[in-house]
C-alpha cells in the first residue's frame, strides 16, 4: 500500500510531535480515510521528506510523530521556466499539474492577446491560491520534495523580456526549427506555450525580435494542455533527466 504525503509548510525535525492545520486532518481523515496509527510522510519544501506516524486523528484535529527524515534528489538537473498563457479553467489546471509532474522548475501565467481569460485584481490572488494547490498536490502524488515555483502573472510583452540570458523559445506551429536543433546553455530553459487560440502572429514577431526562437512540436496542431506536456517532455528527454 503506497503511503500518502503531505505537504506541510512548518519546520520539521526528527523526534518532533506536530498537530496539523484543520484541513489536513480533514483531508486525512475524510479523504484518505486514514487512522491513528498510521503511516505518513511529510515534506515541506526542503528538499527532505520526513516519515511520520498518525498519533491522534479526528475530524478537526490530527496528532503527527515525525521519524526519520530522508533526503529526496529527483529535482531535474534542467531547469524549466514555463511562461504559460492563461487558459480556462480545468485546461489550466491540466497544464500546471502536469508541468509540475515533469519536473518544471517555475511557472508564470502570462496575459496575451488571445487569452480568453482575463484577470481583474480581485481574481488574481484567488487564481494564485488555486495554481498553488494544484502545484501542492500534484507534488504530493509524483514523489518531488520541492514545490514547483509560481511566480504573479505577467503581460506577453513582460515575458519577451524575461530571463533574456537563458535560452529560450515560443511554441508557433509551423515553425522551421524543432527542439533537438536547440542548444540549451547552463542546463536553463525557458518555454512559451500559448492560451487555446495560440499567439497573434504580432506577438510571435516580437518574441522574435527578442531573440526567441519559434519551435514546432511536429506537424499537428496540438490544443495548449498536450503542447505543454509534449514541450516539456521532449525538453526533459532531450537535456534532463526523463529516459
Amino acid at each position: 500500500m503506497r503511503i500518502p504525503r503531505l505537504f506541510i509548510d512548518i519546520d520539521l525535525s526528527s523526534g518532533d510531535q506536530i498537530s496539523l492545520a484543520k484541513d489536513k486532518s480533514h483531508h486525512l481523515s475524510h479523504v484518505l480515510r486514514m487512522r491513528s496509527g498510521d503511516a505518513i510522510k511529510l515534506f515541506n519544501n526542503a528538499g527532505y521528506e520526513f516519515e511520520s506516524t498518525i498519533l491522534e486523528l479526528t475530524k478537526k484535529n490530527a496528532k503527527v510523530q515525525i521519524k526519520e527524515s530522508v533526503k529526496i534528489d529527483n529535482e531535474s538537473p534542467l531547469k524549466i521556466t514555463l511562461c504559460l498563457g492563461i487558459a480556462r479553467g480545468q485546461h489550466m489546471d491540466y497544464s500546471i499539474q502536469k508541468a509540475v509532474e515533469l519536473g518544471v522548475h517555475k511557472i508564470i501565467p502570462v496575459m496575451s492577446e488571445f487569452s480568453n481569460v482575463k484577470l481583474l485584481d480581485d481574481r488574481v490572488k484567488n487564481k494564485m491560491t488555486h495554481w498553488n494547490n494544484i502545484i501542492i498536490n500534484a507534488t504530493e502524488q509524483c514523489g518531488r520534495s520541492r514545490l514547483t515555483q509560481l511566480l504573479e502573472p505577467i503581460s506577453f510583452r513582460e515575458c519577451v523580456v524575461f530571463e533574456a540570458s537563458t535560452t529560450r523559445f515560443i511554441l508557433h506551429p509551423g515553425s522551421q526549427k524543432a527542439m533537438p536543433e536547440i542548444t540549451v546553455e547552463n542546463n536553463e530553459l525557458l518555454i512559451i506555450i500559448g492560451p487555446e487560440g495560440g499567439f497573434s502572429d504580432t506577438e510571435v514577431k516580437e518574441a522574435i525580435e527578442k531573440n526567441m526562437v519559434p519551435i514546432s512540436l511536429g506537424p499537428r496542431i496540438l490544443r495548449a494542455e498536450t503542447a505543454v506536456v509534449s514541450a516539456v517532455s521532449n525538453a526533459q528527454q532531450l537535456w534532463g533527466d526523463l529516459n
